[in-house]
């Protein structure tokens, strides 16, 4: 599905969707939430054993793409 294509079903425009992308903290969390399920994105998982079958899966996925697609993981520090 191109990105054109998931803005349009979450009716969103082109730009929201990069920001989102981007994890701009300024994206309204309801089309975040709503992108996400029509990617296929599950945010809640109960269970571990679930989630991190779910994040093999992801990274299986992203090692099919051109390393350039690829963004290098960043580190989140919440020491608050």
């Amino acid at each position: 599905m191109s990105a054109q294509e998931v803005a349009d079903r979450t009716g969103i425009s082109r730009g929201m969707l990069l920001r989102i992308e981007k994890a701009d903290p300024k994206c309204e969390i309801g089309a975040t939430f709503e992108v996400a399920r029509i990617v296929g994105v599950s945010l809640f998982e109960a269970e571990p054993s679930r989630l991190a079958m779910q994040l093999k899966q992801v990274e299986e996925k992203l090692s099919l793409l051109p390393k350039r697609a690829r963004s290098a993981k960043k580190v989140t520090i919440d020491d608050f």
